[in-house]
């Protein structure tokens, strides 16, 4: 019997009321119990790993697919709280919620295939899945020697309208930009947001747009995660598409990485299933399903990468501990605001 609820069902009882929703969750007709999920990671990738979970375990698994706003519910619920995972999509999202108390740490089975880089100190978060900040392109318009190599050269004016970037309220650019202030600071950071914004010839919603626009030829490039020029490649058509890692030269700050993982919130509803999944989701097979799912790049290392990926080791990386990111997370949302990225959709 499936166990798994969709997350549009779940929204729909929202609007009656987070309290029942528990309720109802905590009563299955397994015995097996509930667990209450909110994610801001897509849920083409989520979707497929919680109904593996339920049908392992039989139990009843409800998913609030936020996006964004994830992470204020959890601030928001913190005298109430309503959810027992967190999978989040940024690890200064997770780092954030570890600093303001809102994540629980324990010392879960597995918890050593994952470098003490990409979890938090207490393992109240830990990393999965990284990616990668990079430049895809359409080959068919561009070449590789023509591109730009640097993120700092969006800014340009050569080219004016002839690449996008996603609004800034996403999490790939808040992480991104969070990176940049650690090593640019705040004044030239806010230069670069404000000259990019202007020189964008769309700000989308998210990067599969982007991904998309760039693959059927409406722009030159875009700035997106890694991953999602693996995906642009297997499409059947609009796949003439490259890549570019910035900043990789002698002096340069090297690509900046994010990653996507999983924390485990304080007094939910449900530990004892929250903690289950977290041991869960840590099994060598399951951290796979993580990762390949959105062609990811796996944070343990014995785990083998999808075949078109390349390794971190492979390229030059920008040096900001990921776990450090929470610490920029508010202040980054404030300078996007500022520089008027953060709604603003063309």
């Amino acid at each position: 019997m499936k166990k798994y609820r969709s997350g549009v069902m779940f929204i729909v009882v929202l609007a009656v009321g987070l309290s029942i929703v528990s309720a109802c969750a905590r009563t299955s007709d397994s015995g097996s119990g509930s667990l209450i999920v909110y994610s801001s990671r897509n849920e083409v990738f989520v979707d497929p790993l919680l109904d593996q979970f339920a049908d392992e375990t039989g139990i009843d698994v409800s998913v609030l697919h936020a996006g964004a706003s994830a992470v204020n519910r959890i601030v928001e619920e913190s005298n109430n709280v309503q959810a027992d995972i967190f999978i989040s999509n940024d690890v200064g999202a997770l780092e954030f919620l570890r600093m303001e108390g809102l994540l629980e740490g324990f010392h879960p089975e597995g918890i050593e295939s994952i470098d003490s880089a990409f979890r938090a100190t207490d393992n109240s978060w830990f990393a999965l899945s990284a990616r990668t900040r990079v430049l895809m392109y359409n080959t068919d318009l561009i070449t590789e020697e023509e591109m730009p190599k640097t993120i700092w050269e969006l800014t340009d004016p050569v080219w004016q309208n002839e690449f996008a970037i996603t609004r800034g309220g996403n999490a790939g650019m808040i992480g991104h930009i969070s990176a940049l202030r650690h090593e640019w600071g705040d004044q030239k950071t806010l230069e670069w947001i404000e000259l990019v914004k202007d020189n964008a010839g769309a700000i989308m919603q998210g990067h599969g747009d982007i991904r998309r626009a760039v693959g059927a030829g409406e722009f030159k490039f875009g700035l997106v995660n890694n991953y999602y020029y693996h995906q642009q490649l297997i499409e059947p058509s609009d796949n003439h598409v490259g890549v570019i890692y910035p900043d990789q030269a002698d002096g340069e700050m090297g690509a900046v990485v994010n990653a996507a993982g999983v924390g485990l919130v304080k007094e939910g509803p449900s530990a004892e299933n929250a903690r289950l999944f977290i041991e869960w989701i840590l099994k060598p097979e399951n951290q796979q399903l993580f990762s390949y799912a959105s062609m990811e790049v796996p944070i343990n290392p014995d785990i083998e990468k999808i075949g078109e990926a390349a390794a971190i080791s492979d390229y030059k990386v920008q040096g900001m501990p990921l776990s450090q990111l929470g610490t920029f997370f508010l202040d980054t949302k404030d300078l996007i605001e500022q520089a008027g990225l953060d709604l603003e959709l063309r």
